[in-house]
């Protein structure tokens, strides 16, 4: 966030608008050039055909995950929009209960993946997401038939029922792409898992923010709602949950599945299986402060420069699409350096990443105030992006395998909402408010409830750094 009253004022904000929006842009456009360029090549004896058929599988599978992102963090922007009619309290309890559910709901979805496969519940996760969407749109449109209601708990039921839905979809594309991708080309989806996520952050937060500055309010929810259809209709026609059911032999990806009869465990069955992983448990901590720690800096970095006076400097205007370029730079890394210098090991990357946001939660105590903030909130972003890319969308695949991973991913993208629920709580409650949230000195407390999740989610990337999915028919 830049901040300071005259942040910029010889950099980006002497620059005409036009050229700002042209500058974004291009950050974008070379962010992605450069991953495309440099992506390494794991050569595994897929077809050329195989290649291309997979790409027209996760493809629009990954942009119906990125538009949940919109549909899911467009309250934020809505929030910004409302301004003193919710306040951050307001935001806090409805967030709250939308992530709470989100995580809690991973316990019923995981298994229900499992059982009817990831393309049928992603077509799930986008119906009802889109229906949830355009009820909350209806719910702040002037007029509204539930205009008797109290606003904060009809927003925070809808927000739960649009959670529901979408915590379908990280255990949806998971699924799918467990089969479709080996352990040793992993890291290099948990890269793209980066990239999808990055892309939803920008449309949800620039996108949504140009439909707020143009259209009416409730646009802001119906848009995403569309987008959301339109995608399940491109699921249903490309998407399939195995190479053979597009036509392709089926494969060996060698994770924790591997020299099993390919039997679907019973849900409990695999609960205590995974509960009793020691590794899994240890990734379903780390993810759980990365949730607080994602969302700490994300929902609340926009917010608070919209209070601070800040939100027309460059990095705030353009919150969602540099924390996409950091997402991008952030899941690339991370994916290239497990699969091509750690040997598929994902615990590495994963630490050096959180060492990383040790170091900027320490910074962040010193820069209240002083412009060079909002870029280091970006480069923290490209750190804790890339460990939840890394982690939920790689080492999920890993250690629960192609055959049970939808508990896998239920138990730690269960924990990153966990966490995130947490943080709401906690800044909605000791985050300054009324007059004082218009200097950035108070927001002290910011940063230094930041510091120690970070600190133990460092530790705990220790305790998995050597670790790699064993087989079960290995000895």
């Amino acid at each position: 966030m830049i901040l300071g009253e005259n942040a910029f004022a010889d950099g980006f904000d002497a620059l005409p608008p036009w050229l700002i929006n042209l500058l974004a842009i291009g950050l974008l456009l070379g962010a992605v050039a450069l991953v495309v360029g440099r992506l390494p090549r794991m050569d595994l004896g897929h077809s050329p055909e195989f290649l291309k058929r997979r790409l027209r599988n996760w493809l629009p599978l990954g942009l119906a995950y990125a538009f949940l992102y919109m549909g899911r963090y467009n309250l934020t922007v809505a929030k910004v929009a409302l301004g003193d009619r919710m306040t951050k309290d307001d935001f806090g309890t409805i967030f709250f209960w939308g992530t709470l559910v989100y995580g809690v709901s991973f316990v019923v979805n995981g298994p229900l993946t499992d059982r009817f496969g990831g393309r049928r519940t992603m077509l799930w996760a986008t119906g009802g997401a889109a229906i949830a969407n355009v009820l909350m749109g209806v719910a702040i449109m002037d007029g509204s038939p539930f205009a008797a209601l109290p606003m904060v708990p009809l927003l925070s039921t809808l927000y739960a029922l649009n959670m529901y839905f979408q915590s379908f979809g990280a255990v949806s594309i998971v699924k799918v792409n467990a089969h479709w991708f080996h352990v040793r080309e992993r890291g290099t989806f948990g890269g793209i898992f980066g990239i999808l996520i990055a892309l939803g952050i920008y449309f949800a937060y620039d996108w949504s923010q140009i439909i707020v500055d143009h259209a009416p309010l409730p646009f802001v929810f119906y848009v995403p709602a569309v987008l959301l259809i339109l995608f399940l209709a491109l699921t249903a026609a490309f998407v399939r949950d195995t190479p053979s059911d597009a036509g392709f032999p089926d494969f060996d990806p060698m994770d924790a599945s591997s020299g099993s009869d390919g039997k679907r465990l019973p849900v409990f069955a695999v609960a205590r299986l995974m509960l009793r992983n020691p590794v899994v448990v240890t990734i379903a901590c780390i993810e759980f402060c990365s949730g607080y720690l994602r969302q700490a800096i994300m929902q609340w970095g926009k917010i608070f420069a919209a209070e601070t006076g800040a939100k027309t400097d460059f990095v705030p205007a353009n919150w969602g699409l540099l924390l996409c370029v950091a997402g991008i730079c952030g899941g690339m890394f991370a994916g290239v350096l497990s699969d091509h210098v750690f040997h598929s090991r994902r615990g590495p990357a994963a630490g050096i990443l959180y060492a990383i946001m040790v170091g900027g939660s320490l910074a962040m105590t010193q820069l209240l105030g002083h412009p060079g903030l909002g870029w280091l909130l970006v480069f923290m972003s490209l750190a804790i992006i890339g460990v939840h890319g890394m982690l939920s969308g790689t080492a999920s695949m890993d250690f629960g395998g192609r055959h049970n991973v939808g508990v896998a991913v239920g138990l730690i993208d269960g924990m990153v909402y966990l966490g995130t629920a947490l943080q709401a709580l906690v800044l909605g409650e000791i985050l300054p408010r009324g007059v004082a949230q218009k200097s950035a000195e108070n927001w002290s407390s910011w940063p230094l409830v930041m510091l120690p999740v970070a600190i133990i989610g460092f530790l705990l990337t220790l305790r998995i750094w050597n670790a790699k999915p064993s087989p079960r028919g290995a000895h």
